[in-house]
């Protein structure tokens, strides 16, 4: 009763406002546009480092892995079942869940009572957004997280209407946590706005308790999982904040939201954020926008996060304020209502280029010269021509050869004992996945779930092909050390230029033994 009884207010005036149908064919229409638009250069520059780990993780299933849980890689797995691993056919899931996002931000609008215009003002903010661009053209839990924060904010709006929708907040929530730990900040900044929101008597009935119940079971397997491999997941975040991520300003946080949203965009997020919060109309997404402002508070406290962490939640804040803006221009033409959705298109092309590699590189080059733009990485890393996020499409093929010549090297009798060992999880990855053709065997790492899956069990220590590392330090645990050649890829992140491949003979320790002194989560 306590439920309806909150929930009674708000319905009235808010089935006044949602009078205007949902626009299905405009929200299509936007929603193919960003299908197109990644599909256009779903080739450009090639595969992404990280793309490689997540398909080796595909094929060792499990209700975990070191850096992230399992959801992502299960939906891998069966997709590359069904349609193999190829790089198009790899890419085509974040594309579609991009698109599937675009259209969801303009039923968001919808559901805050907007007019189509509104809605097409929404999605097409969301369509043109730089960060959104970029995350949806990769495979990884990340786009999965925009999609998982969204549906999990609209369960929310929904449930404060609805009691009987709280078990679908759990569900939403629930499978968010399997794909990515981070939906505990969405979770708690949600928690904070139905505080401060005035219907917060809704969180002394049941519903939101059994949306906490549903989404702990759904994540139980994998918190099972992390007891029974010791938290390798703490591990790796205390390893990752500790010593591979930058310091970053509160100011530089600040100013890197916009980037990533486009500024033509942040008067639109920030109107959403003011509309819900002092709006009669808006009060609905008030839940929402102090979930935004908490979880990006927590963040800048933190300290080392990077500015997309909080991108995902964005899209409700971009739908209030096309509801808020469309709402003050709803007694204008058509021609006065068009004008907010090309100032947002015309206004974010310009970063178009940065987050999608929609231009050849050396048009890329020049055009970021152009623009002033220096290359960068939030990580403590050294970074040549390319941004990290670019540089790191390149020159995978180029060492998988040259690994594959040594490989071919090795008599019949050495290969059947020999093994691949890679520094990192890139390169281990790229051998294992570029090398199936080349008939080369999954590669060892030390890095993150590479070292979890440990030394596979025909290696006898004899011979090893090994990528990179210091010569001095090879030298300590082989016998004989001897290069095959060095990787050739001036627009690789610098750390990987210059990579020698060895031939390594003699382990002068068992490999079981040396294997625990090669482990690095980070």
């Amino acid at each position: 009763m306590a439920a309806t009884s909150i929930a009674a207010g708000p319905v009235s005036t808010h089935r006044a406002r949602t009078a205007a149908p949902l626009d299905r064919s405009g929200l299509l229409l936007l929603a193919i546009a960003f299908l197109a638009l990644e599909l256009m250069v779903i080739r450009q520059y090639g595969w992404f480092r990280d793309e490689f780990y997540y398909l080796v993780c595909a094929d060792h299933p499990a209700a975990g892995y070191v850096d992230q849980p399992q959801l992502s890689i299960w939906i891998l797995a069966v997709w590359k079942q069904l349609f193999g691993e190829s790089l198009v056919a790899i890419r085509v899931v974040p594309a579609l869940i991009g698109a599937l996002c675009v259209f969801l931000a303009g039923e968001f609008a919808h559901a805050l009572g907007g007019d189509r215009w509104a809605q097409r003002l929404a999605a097409t903010a969301t369509l043109v957004t730089p960060i959104y661009l970029g995350t949806h053209h990769v495979y990884s839990m990340n786009t999965f997280d925009v999609l998982l924060w969204l549906l999990g904010m609209r369960a929310v709006l929904a449930a404060t209407r609805d009691a009987s929708r709280w078990p679908l907040v759990g569900v939403v929530l629930g499978l968010g946590l399997l794909n990515k730990i981070s939906v505990l900040w969405l979770g708690t900044g949600l928690v904070a706005g139905l505080i401060v929101w005035p219907g917060r008597r809704v969180l002394l009935t049941r519903g939101p308790w059994i949306a906490l119940a549903i989404a702990a079971v759904l994540t139980l397997p994998h918190l099972v999982w992390q007891v029974q491999n010791g938290w390798p997941t703490l591990e790796f975040i205390r390893n990752a904040t500790g010593h591979k991520m930058k310091a970053v300003p509160w100011a530089n946080f600040v100013i890197e939201q916009v980037f990533l949203m486009g500024p033509a965009t942040a008067p639109l997020w920030l109107l959403g954020i003011g509309w819900s919060l002092a709006s009669r109309q808006g009060r609905r997404a008030m839940p929402l926008a102090v979930a935004l402002l908490v979880v990006g508070l927590m963040l800048m406290i933190g300290g080392k996060s990077r500015g997309s962490y909080l991108s995902p939640a964005y899209p409700p804040m971009l739908a209030a304020g096309s509801v808020a803006l469309m709402t003050w221009l709803r007694k204008r033409g058509a021609l006065v209502k068009a004008i907010p959705l090309a100032i947002v298109v015309l206004g974010t092309l310009p970063l178009v280029p940065f987050v999608l590699p929609v231009l050849p590189v050396e048009r890329y080059l020049a055009y970021a010269r152009a623009a002033g733009m220096q290359p960068g990485t939030s990580e403590r890393k050294a970074v040549g021509p390319l941004p990290q996020h670019y540089a790191d499409m390149h020159g995978w093929q180029e060492l998988t050869d040259i690994v594959a010549r040594g490989w071919q090297s090795l008599t019949p009798e050495e290969r059947r004992h020999a093994a691949v060992f890679g520094q990192n999880y890139g390169e281990a990855g790229a051998v294992t996945v570029l090398g199936r053709k080349l008939g080369l065997p999954e590669a060892h790492s030390g890095h993150n779930n590479f070292w979890l899956w440990g030394p596979h069990p025909n290696v006898d220590g004899s011979v090893f092909i090994v990528i990179g590392g210091d010569e001095a330090d090879n030298r300590q645990v082989l016998e004989e050390l001897t290069p095959v050649d060095t990787l050739r890829a001036p627009l690789a992140m610098p750390y990987e230029r210059g990579t020698v491949v060895w031939i390594g003979r003699k382990l002068k320790l068992p490999f079981r033994e040396l294997w625990p002194r090669l482990k690095h989560y980070d």
